[in-house]
């Protein structure tokens, strides 16, 4: 009787998650048939280069394992000169590495984001290719030419997998206010800014809230990070509904975040959309005292914390859904692997509720005219007040 009762017990267990299964990928993945993505781990190409580089008579820090701190007092100690010198040299490992000189990470990547044009346009018209090898090579060729247009600054860079970016809006060096965007599903190098969707994807909701937060505080510097540091799921399928590529990615935003610290620059609001908020409730809880001024997450399946104290940060905890947003439909519970866990706009979880009514679907929230986007400005403002 007791292993009859253990197997229907099992069952019902199978059959919850199955359903959730379904319930979850189906709210988080997007519309496309989903696949399995290989997550983006460790430092960029070129590590080994750069460790086996002692043309400066010292060892270089390890990208792998030297802190940003560490990292951050290594370029202090050196010329200008040196740096540029570096920075020309290894450019994938110079403009990924948290703690180096802001300047200098954006030189660095302008370096290797002309390579890899360069290799895709070789590419292009290679005769071993196929006609498909080639529209290929000059669609990405066209992709890193776009990243190198003037005005643009990229703080990270990596041509791995699908891509990996994160562009600096504004003056971070000199910025009072800063925020930073942790996208969700379906982000990548290609997608990273397009026509279609503006404002769902960190090109624009960057452009969108520093343009809000100038309207309202027109005497404040501020500069907006579009963040898109790690491998985000692809439309249906496993990965949205469980935390594999979260896990992978809350390391990578954790040090990114350490290393804007240790550039002097201010403690930024962090703005987690969708399956983000899942990489950002993993992250925060390692991130050291005073790294975020203000977690912000929006149309969120879920943090994998049952409550804003799980998340053991000193930053303002604050969440919004408006009630167009398919993501408020899915189940929020976490069961054998599969969901994310409690609602963060539930007033059990703790976190500031923040007015969304004039928000439109999954991806408006950042639009202009909306009241999350003026609620999103004034809390990146440090104007808790204003937020209505």
């Amino acid at each position: 009787m007791t292993v009859l009762r253990n197997a229907v017990r099992r069952s019902k267990r199978t059959l919850v998650a199955a359903v959730l299964a379904l319930s979850v990928v189906a709210g988080t993945g997007g519309w496309a048939a989903g696949s399995a993505q290989t997550a983006v781990t460790g430092p960029a190409p070129g590590a080994a280069a750069w460790r086996a580089d002692h043309s400066l008579g010292v060892r270089l820090p390890d990208p792998a394992s030297a802190s940003p701190a560490e990292v951050a007092r290594f370029f202090a100690g050196l010329t200008e000169d040196r740096r540029q010198a570096l920075a020309a040299r290894h450019p994938l490992t110079v403009g990924n590495l948290d703690g180096a000189p802001i300047a200098l990470r954006y030189a660095a990547n302008a370096h290797a984001l002309r390579a890899e044009r360069d290799r895709e346009l070789a590419r292009a018209t290679d005769p071993a290719g196929t006609l498909q090898d080639h529209q290929q090579a000059r669609k990405t060729a066209a992709r890193y030419a776009a990243l190198l247009a003037p005005g643009r600054r990229i703080l990270a860079f990596d041509p791995r997998g699908r891509g990996q970016v994160a562009e600096v809006h504004g003056d971070l060096a000199t910025a009072q206010r800063t925020a930073v965007i942790v996208p969700g599903s379906d982000i990548d190098l290609a997608t990273f800014d397009r026509t279609t969707d503006p404002y769902g994807t960190p090109t624009g909701m960057a452009t969108s809230l520093r343009r809000q937060m100038a309207a309202e505080a027109p005497g404040v510097r501020t500069a907006v990070i579009a963040w898109v540091g790690y491998t985000t799921p692809v439309g249906l399928g496993p990965d949205a509904a469980t935390g594999r590529l979260a896990e992978a990615g809350a390391p990578r935003l954790t040090r990114f975040l350490t290393g804007l610290a240790s550039t002097g620059a201010p403690a930024p609001a962090v703005l987690c959309h969708s399956y983000g908020s899942v990489v950002c409730g993993l992250a925060v809880p390692h991130a050291g005292p005073g790294l975020l001024s203000d977690l912000v997450v929006f149309g969120s399946p879920g943090m994998r914390r049952d409550s804003a104290a799980e998340l053991h940060t000193t930053a303002r905890v604050w969440a919004a859904r408006d009630t167009s947003d398919w993501i408020g439909d899915i189940p929020h519970v976490e069961l054998l692997g599969l969901g994310h866990g409690t609602d963060p706009t539930d007033p059990a979880f703790g976190a500031h509720r923040v007015p969304a009514e004039r928000a439109q679907g999954h991806t408006g929230y950042l639009a202009p005219g909306t009241d999350s986007l003026h609620n999103f400005a004034a809390i990146t403002l440090g104007r808790y007040a204003e937020v209505r």
